[in-house]
Order: C-alpha cells, then sequence, then structure tokens
C-alpha cells in the first residue's frame, strides 16, 4: 500500500500489542510499503538495537549501564507512572522510541555526570496528565531532543542545578542542543505548563 496517504483508524488495534507488517520486497520491515497508515501508534517497527522492550526489562536493567535504548511501543502498563533514573550513574545515553511510556507521569534525570544525550521519540509519554520533567545535575549533558507529541500534559518542566548558599550554580554548563517537537509540553486547556530553565551555552532550534 504504498500509495496510501489518508487514514483514520482512531481506535483500531488499540488491545493489540504485537502488530507486525512485512515488505511485499523483502523479509525486513519497510515504511514504503504501508504509506501513512506507518503514522498509527500500533503499527511502529521494533528497532533493532533496543535494550528494552518492555516494563520487566526496565526493572531488570542493570545500574552500571551506560546506554539504554528503549524500543517503540514499549513500556505501556497503565500502572508505570514515574520514571527515576537516578540509578544509573554511569549512563550516557538515554533513547526512548516512539509512543513508550505512555502513562508516565514523572521524570526525573537527576545527578547523572555521565550523561550526553537524550532523545524521545514522538508520541511517548501521551498520556499522564499534571506531569513532571526534571533534569537537573548533568553536567556532561550536550543535547536534548523531544519529538512531536510527548508530554502534552505537562504541568512542570525544570532544568535545575544544585544550590549554593541559596545562589544556584549554573545548571547544564553542557548543554548545546534543545530541540522540542510540536506539542510537546503544551499544558492542559486550563492550567499553565511551568518552565524552569537555565543555561550558559544553549542553542534552542
Amino acid at each position: 500500500m504504498p500509495s496510501l496517504t489518508r487514514v483514520s483508524l482512531p481506535k483500531a488495534f488499540i488491545n493489540r500489542h504485537d502488530l507486525k507488517y512485512k515488505s511485499s520486497n523483502c523479509v525486513l520491515l519497510c515504511f514504503v510499503d504501508i504509506g501513512e497508515l506507518i503514522q498509527h501508534e500500533r503499527l511502529y517497527p521494533s528497532n533493532p538495537e533496543a535494550t528494552v522492550h518492555s516494563s520487566i526489562e526496565w526493572n531488570n536493567c542493570s545500574g552500571t549501564v551506560d546506554s539504554i535504548i528503549v524500543d517503540n511501543n514499549a513500556c505501556n502498563d497503565t500502572d508505570f507512572v514515574l520514571l527515576d533514573l537516578t540509578r544509573f550513574a554511569s549512563l550516557r545515553v538515554f533513547e526512548v522510541g516512539c509512543y513508550s511510556f505512555s502513562y508516565v507521569k514523572e521524570v526525573k534525570l537527576i545527578g547523572l555526570s555521565q550523561l550526553e544525550r537524550v532523545e524521545i521519540g514522538a508520541g511517548s509519554f501521551s498520556k499522564g496528565t499534571d506531569g513532571v520533567f526534571e533534569v537537573a545535575e548533568c553536567e556532561a549533558l550536550e543535547t536534548i531532543s523531544i519529538d512531536d507529541g510527548c508530554f502534552p500534559q505537562c504541568s512542570v518542566v525544570l532544568f535545575r542545578g544544585e544550590c549554593w548558599f541559596n545562589a544556584s550554580s549554573i545548571d547544564l554548563p553542557s548543554l548545546k542542543k534543545l530541540t522540542l517537537g510540536k506539542d510537546v509540553f503544551c499544558g492542559d486547556e486550563i492550567g499553565e505548563t511551568r518552565l524552569v530553565m537555565k543555561s550558559g551555552f544553549l542553542l534552542l532550534c
């Protein structure tokens, strides 16, 4: 179906987590074969480089890993509402695929001195309300990239550093690039999203 350009399936596949499709030309999964249907959240293919495919695997992750790559459509348990990465002291790279961690309300990236890059795919962290996204004391962090539709109802977005004698130090001193996609950190219709952010050298895209 490579010519398919208009798809409306608002409730299709809602209870399925194992959907797959094949290319007509080869064994591997292929984006072009199903046209715009690839945009349906249940049809994102698995990332062959992913190291985490489920909440069970997430909970079993070693605290010594230096890279975490979460698959597309992963960790979407309704009772999975807190994502705290504090235990991963050696983490350098944190990547989340598309439409993952749907019900997580609170994300904490605190005290990760080795963390260099954070990338979050489209539609992840999309169903949590009154959420909090916090990045603190990550002095090596250079890049944060959050794709379209993530954290749409997040109420607090906080980038901060340690405080010394009631004066904040320069937080995220290595941060060079912050990329936010469409409809990220929108807040709800009634409330407001509170953003607190400081950095010495920052390119906002």
